[in-house]
């Protein structure tokens, strides 16, 4: 299925520079939000308990706040509705010492005199355990990166393989900048999305490198820009279903999964959107910026198959017994 024409070249290259000053405006626009007002870490990170609390109608919280505060066990806790006026979350600073304390039967009848309610759900983590996620969850981003840039290094060359690195950390930063605009809880549903979209994101990347690559060899007299600009809108029909199909699926999450896995949804609705949007207008703009050189890579790849070439023919004489 193709939405646009065959053989009409678009001039992404030239657009491509204001969409590199709008990347600029939400990359520092998301480091901005890193710095204030910053991470809300969840239990995953941080430690502590969280305990989920269905109610039969919308759920009383100052009257819950005040009763829980009460206790002295419970000082510094946070109630929050999650997702319908009916449910609310309650978070704990710290964790049961206790395996054999129920903690949510324990809640359920503090807050007996609140309503009629039922205890969903009951997370308990550990600071111990929060930091080792932590340290393992930003170990796993970076692990994946620096994968990404040898593998593309490899395959390509390093102005490519610098140039999808490059755009897959914008992809990241402002995707999770979108997560601290929309207060959402830091956890390893976060960190999942943000690994789901570098491996999307990079798909897409690769795509229109390959077809960069396979342009070099019959526009080799051309320039970067006409290359470029040909890459991409051939693969543009593919850019754009993808993209629309892994939207719809992730707005279909996000609209209707509930508030508890919103935390993947989120990261990844954004991502949807700005990691085809890098493919198109950052990742090969920066090729460009970095000065990229059509013949000197030809020739290149030209030497790299006339040795592979020579290589198989001397194997070949060898198994017929002719060396």
């Amino acid at each position: 299925m193709d939405f646009f024409k065959h053989n009409r070249i678009y001039d992404f290259v030239k657009m491509s520079s204001y969409g590199i000053v709008l990347s600029l405006i939400l990359f520092v626009g998301s480091l901005i939000l890193f710095v204030k007002p910053g991470f809300t870490l969840g239990v995953d990170f941080a430690g502590g308990t969280i305990i989920q609390v269905q109610y039969d109608k919308p759920a009383p919280l100052a009257e819950i706040r005040k009763t829980l505060e009460a206790v002295d066990a419970y000082n510094g806790v946070q109630v929050s509705e999650f997702g319908s006026p009916e449910e609310i979350l309650i978070k704990l600073p710290t964790a049961s010492s206790s395996v054999n304390q129920d903690i949510g039967q324990e809640v359920a009848n503090i807050l007996k005199n609140t309503g009629n309610l039922s205890v969903r759900r009951v997370d308990i983590v550990g600071p111990k355990v929060g930091n080792e996620l932590k340290e393992k969850g930003a170990l796993a981003l970076v692990l994946a990166l620096a994968s990404i840039m040898l593998y593309v290094s490899y395959r390509y060359e390093w102005r490519f393989a610098l140039a999808a690195i490059l755009a897959l950390v914008h992809d990241i930063v402002i995707a999770t900048g979108a997560v601290i605009l929309f207060d959402i809880d830091l956890s390893l549903e976060v960190i999942a999305a943000l690994l789901t979209l570098i491996g999307y994101s990079i798909n897409d990347t690769i795509i229109i490198f390959d077809r960069i690559r396979e342009t070099i060899g019959i526009r080799v007299n051309d320039s970067l820009e006409n290359v470029v600009n040909e890459a991409l809108s051939a693969t543009l029909s593919r850019t754009v279903l993808t993209s629309l199909t892994v939207f719809f699926t992730v707005f279909t999450l996000y609209a209707f999964g509930g508030e508890i896995i919103k935390g993947f949804s989120l990261p990844m609705l954004v991502g949807s959107i700005v990691g085809s949007y890098s493919s198109i207008f950052v990742a090969s703009k920066l090729v460009i910026l970095f000065k990229f050189d059509l013949k000197k890579y030809y020739q290149k790849v030209t030497e790299a198959e006339r040795k592979a070439l020579e290589k198989k023919k001397l194997r070949e004489m060898y198994e017929r017994g002719r060396v």
